[in-house]
C-alpha cells in the first residue's frame, strides 16, 4: 500500500514526471482550447477547454489534495468561487453570512439578496446568541470566513459546522487567509472551501483566480457541471501560474508567518499602535481557538493607529517596503486601508458594525528582511505619531 505524502510533498511534486507524450518533469501548458475527436461521435478525455483542460485539472487535483477534499473546481476569480460555492441557493433560502466578510464578498451578497435570489444575515458568528437565534431560521448555507478580513476574528470552524449540520445547512469555508499549508476546513466538519488562488496559493501577485473544493464528490460534480454551463472556469495559462506558485506555498508561508510574528509583535509595543489584530498574539481572542484549528498564524495582521485618519494617511504616505496596494498573500508587503480600498463598497453602517474604522489598516507580510520591514514600519509610525 502506497504511503500517504505529506501535504508539503503534494504541494512541490504533484504531477511532477507523468508527462507520457516527451517525458517532462514538469507538466506541460495544454493551451488549445479545443480537440480531435478520436472518431465520429467518440470524443477523447478532452473536447472543449471551458468543460476540461489538463493544466486546470492539474491544479485542481493538487489543491483537492491539499485540502483534503474529494474535487476542486477552478475558476476566474475568487469572487466568482464564492459564488459558485452559493449557486445552489434559491429564492426564499436564507444564507448566514459573517458581519465582518471581505467587501467583496459582502457586497455580492448584499446585490443577489436585493434581486431576490436568497435571503441573507450577517451575524457575529462567534456570538453564540445570535448564531443561534440566525440557525434556528434554517438556513440553507452557512458561509464561514476565519480569519476575518481585515479583523482576523477565528471562528471555531468545527463548533460552526456541527450546529449547522444539526440546523439542515451546509458550511462553506473561506480559507483564502490561511490556504491549505495552515487550515484544512474540511477535516474540521466543512461541507465546501473556498479561495482566491490569487493570493497565497498562487503567490505572485500575478493572476486572477479562484478555487471551490468540495468534501463530496457528488456536490463536485454538480458545481463543475455549472461551472461549465455558465463559463467561469479558469484559464489555463493562469492554472499554470497557480501551480507554479504552489510549489513554494509552504516555504513561502513559513518564512511570511516569522516575518509576520515580529511585525505584530513589534507594532503591540509601539505607542503610536492603538490596537493589534494578529491571532498568533496570546492577547488576541481567538488565539486559543487559531492554536487549536490551525498549523500557524499566517502573514496577515490588522493594527488601528493612535491617531485616526490623519495619522493613516501619513504613514501610508512614508512606507517604502511596504506599498500601498490592494490584494494580499503575495512575496511583496502591502498595507491597504479597508474603509477606502478592500471595503468601500460595504454601507458605512455595515463597516460600524463589523468594527471597520477609519484608524484601520491591513497589513499582508511578505518575504522582504525582517529587519527592513521593521525599520520601514518605525519610520513610518515616527511620521504617524
Amino acid at each position: 500500500m502506497e504511503r500517504t505524502r505529506a501535504r508539503e510533498t503534494i504541494a512541490a511534486a504533484n504531477g511532477i514526471g507523468q508527462d507520457t507524450a516527451f517525458g517532462a518533469v514538469t507538466p506541460p501548458i495544454h493551451l488549445s482550447t479545443t480537440y480531435t475527436f478520436e472518431r465520429f461521435g467518440t470524443p477523447r478525455a478532452y473536447d472543449y477547454a471551458r468543460l476540461g483542460n489538463p493544466t486546470r485539472d492539474g491544479l485542481a487535483d493538487t489543491i483537492a489534495k491539499l485540502e483534503g477534499g474529494a474535487r476542486a473546481i477552478v475558476v476566474a476569480s475568487g469572487m466568482a468561487a464564492i459564488d459558485l460555492a452559493l449557486s445552489d441557493l434559491r429564492p426564499g433560502d436564507l444564507l448566514l453570512a459573517p458581519h465582518d466578510c471581505y467587501g467583496g464578498t459582502h457586497r455580492l451578497l448584499s446585490m443577489r439578496a436585493a434581486r431576490g435570489q436568497y435571503e441573507v444575515v450577517f451575524v457575529d458568528q462567534r456570538d453564540q446568541a445570535a448564531l443561534d437565534a440566525a440557525l434556528a431560521r434554517c438556513p440553507r448555507i452557512v458561509l464561514v470566513e476565519t480569519p476575518s478580513n481585515p479583523l482576523m476574528r477565528v471562528t471555531d470552524i468545527r463548533a460552526v459546522a456541527g450546529r449547522a449540520r444539526a440546523a439542515g445547512a451546509l458550511t462553506v469555508v473561506d480559507n483564502t487567509f490561511l490556504s491549505p499549508a495552515l487550515q484544512q476546513p474540511i477535516p474540521l466538519g466543512a461541507d465546501i472551501v473556498v479561495h482566491s488562488t490569487t493570493k497565497y496559493l498562487n503567490g505572485h501577485s500575478d493572476v486572477i483566480g479562484g478555487a471551490v473544493v468540495t468534501a463530496d464528490e457528488a456536490r463536485g460534480a454538480d458545481l463543475a457541471n455549472w461551472a461549465n454551463t455558465i463559463g467561469v472556469t479558469a484559464s489555463a495559462f493562469d492554472s499554470y501560474l497557480t501551480l507554479r506558485g504552489i510549489r513554494t506555498l509552504f516555504a513561502r508561508m513559513e518564512r511570511q508567518e516569522r516575518n509576520a510574528a515580529r511585525v505584530a509583535a513589534f507594532l503591540d509595543a509601539h505607542p503610536a499602535v492603538a490596537a493589534v489584530h494578529y491571532p498568533g498574539l496570546p492577547t488576541h481572542p481567538g488565539h486559543a481557538i487559531a492554536r487549536a484549528q490551525q498549523a500557524g498564524f499566517g502573514a496577515m495582521l490588522s493594527l488601528e493607529l493612535a491617531g485616526g485618519q490623519e495619522a493613516v494617511q501619513r504613514f501610508v504616505e512614508a512606507v517604502r517596503v511596504f506599498t500601498l496596494a490592494e490584494s494580499l498573500g503575495g512575496v511583496e508587503s502591502l498595507v491597504s486601508h479597508p474603509a477606502t480600498m478592500t471595503h468601500a463598497a460595504m454601507d458605512p453602517d455595515a463597516r460600524r458594525i463589523a468594527g471597520i474604522g477609519e484608524s484601520l489598516l491591513r497589513l499582508s507580510v511578505g518575504l522582504e528582511a525582517e529587519d527592513d520591514l521593521l525599520a520601514d514600519l518605525d519610520a513610518a509610525l515616527a511620521t504617524a505619531a
